[in-house]
């Protein structure tokens, strides 16, 4: 019964969805080769979507299609060393929002919505406060300004060393972004998180209020995955706010 749940829960989506294609191709960036995924309308308004730790433009699929089928033209570019890129040996979360609005400059984005999930949300953070104005409206979904964001940190914390790579290590002293830097972001913001989230709603208030007139949604009994991965929840609210800003 759980599984015929899902997929009455999902049809509406799947049905509305078909026909949309995807394009891939990759691109020079700072000093980077990134490959990234495009979808909807040539003449779409653009939101750029980043994915979280160890994901791929695949990771947000779900809410590329919401998008793309509401007349929007996504992006979703794989961020260096993850998905289609070539690994590294060293991460950091500026490098990859640097990325991010060098990747908005060759493709000469006008004002994109950017946004992200996990590591995308603080790239998308980072991005804004680096480079003030070049986003219409930023997302941060489940995104934390320090390591240690949550009651379930030391558990999350053995997981981390348990996996052992650059790209996860980086998350133990990544990111480190003072509440009062926010103030930096001028442009509408939509900060989301799961009322069960690994970030805690607390620390995710404290985003939504360091950043001025920014938008705060908790999704009640969701986790950091579940109102994201296979789910309309985030792609359902993110269209609402961009309604709600003329976007």
């Amino acid at each position: 019964m759980k599984f015929f749940r899902k997929i009455f829960y999902f049809l509406p989506l799947l049905v509305s969805c078909r026909g949309i294609s995807e394009s891939t191709a990759r691109v020079e960036v700072n000093g980077q080769t990134l490959f990234y995924s495009v979808r909807g309308p040539e003449n779409g308004k653009p939101i750029v979507l980043m994915h979280g730790n160890g994901g791929s433009h695949k990771s947000l699929k779900t809410q590329s299609l919401q998008l793309a089928r509401a007349g929007y033209r996504v992006y979703c570019p794989d961020s260096r060393g993850q998905g289609a890129n070539a690994p590294l040996t060293e991460y950091h979360y500026k490098d990859m929002a640097e990325d991010c609005y060098c990747l908005v400059k060759a493709l000469k984005l006008r004002k994109p919505v950017v946004g992200g999930w996990s590591d995308g949300g603080i790239n998308a953070l980072l991005l804004e406060m680096a480079h003030p104005g070049t986003c219409s409206a930023i997302l941060a979904a489940g995104a934390n300004l320090k390591p240690d964001c949550g009651e379930d940190f030391e558990k999350f914390k053995e997981w981390i060393l348990e996996q052992g790579t650059p790209l996860a290590l980086m998350m133990l002293k990544e990111p480190q972004i003072e509440p009062e830097e926010l103030k930096a972001i001028k442009c509408p913001a939509l900060i989301t998180a799961g009322s069960r989230d690994l970030i805690s709603v607390e620390h995710t208030t404290l985003i939504a209020k360091s950043i001025p007139g920014a938008e705060l949604k908790i999704f009640e009994g969701k986790t950091h995955s579940s109102y994201i991965k296979y789910s309309p929840l985030w792609g359902r609210e993110i269209i609402s706010f961009l309604e709600r800003i003329g976007y």
